[in-house]
């Protein structure tokens, strides 16, 4: 099993909210809401890229811009973070039944090591993080990545993931995919779409591994 961490697993997407418009905000300007749910799911780098254009300032350095979200979203995390409705459930279940399980992250390890305080690591058989692969989600290595260190097959994952960007990096890689989106996502063939977690089990899990077999048998 692969699980994305931001808005599948714990509900941090409002955390980054406030980091990205308080960042806005230092700049001058208001991040729109077409430019923030661009950046869901997309490395820091890029993320920087869409918040500069956004505001029609270009110029500025991704670099500085990172570094003052990343200083405060390590504060927004340490107040806690709280699980996404079922995930704590499931992910309890996947752990009980032995199956491995990575954690596959857009989020930089820095962040990733505060967020295992409330994930658990005993969790994880692995972890892969934003800044440790070369190409971050939509590319399909960070989940590749996860398969390996796992030592299972990618066409035997499944993985799990709430946005746009991170379902086309784990589509990509072979894995099935179930999509939890805030808002829903266009049909796409091999992506399962549901509104939570909690309706979700191991033989609902094993059933999306089935009918991809199914498919593309």
């Amino acid at each position: 099993m692969l699980f994305d961490m931001d808005g599948t697993l714990v509900d941090s997407e409002k955390l980054w909210d406030v980091a990205l418009q308080e960042l806005a905000r230092e700049y001058g300007g208001e991040l729109s809401e077409d430019a923030r749910r661009s950046i869901t799911g997309t490395s820091m780098a890029e993320s920087m890229r869409i918040l500069h254009d956004d505001l029609g300032q270009p110029e500025r350095d991704a670099e500085i811009s990172a570094a003052w979200i990343n200083a405060r979203i390590l504060e927004l995390f340490r107040t806690g973070l709280r699980w996404q409705p079922g995930a704590f459930a499931l992910l309890g279940a996947v752990r009980a039944a032995g199956i491995p399980t990575a954690l596959v992250t857009s989020s930089g390890r820095a962040l990733v090591e505060i967020a295992l305080d409330t994930l658990g690591r005993d969790n994880f058989d692995a972890v892969v993080c934003g800044d440790e692969v070369v190409a971050a989600k939509p590319h399909p290595e960070p989940y590749l990545t996860a398969a390996r260190l796992l030592d299972v097959p990618i066409e035997r994952c499944v993985a799990i993931e709430d946005s746009a960007t991170g379902v086309a990096s784990a589509l990509a890689s072979g894995a099935a995919v179930l999509a939890v989106p805030e808002t829903p996502l266009p049909a796409t063939d091999g992506v399962h779409q549901v509104d939570s977690l909690a309706g979700a089990n191991l033989e609902f899990l094993v059933g999306l591994l089935v009918r991809r077999a199914g498919a593309t048998g």
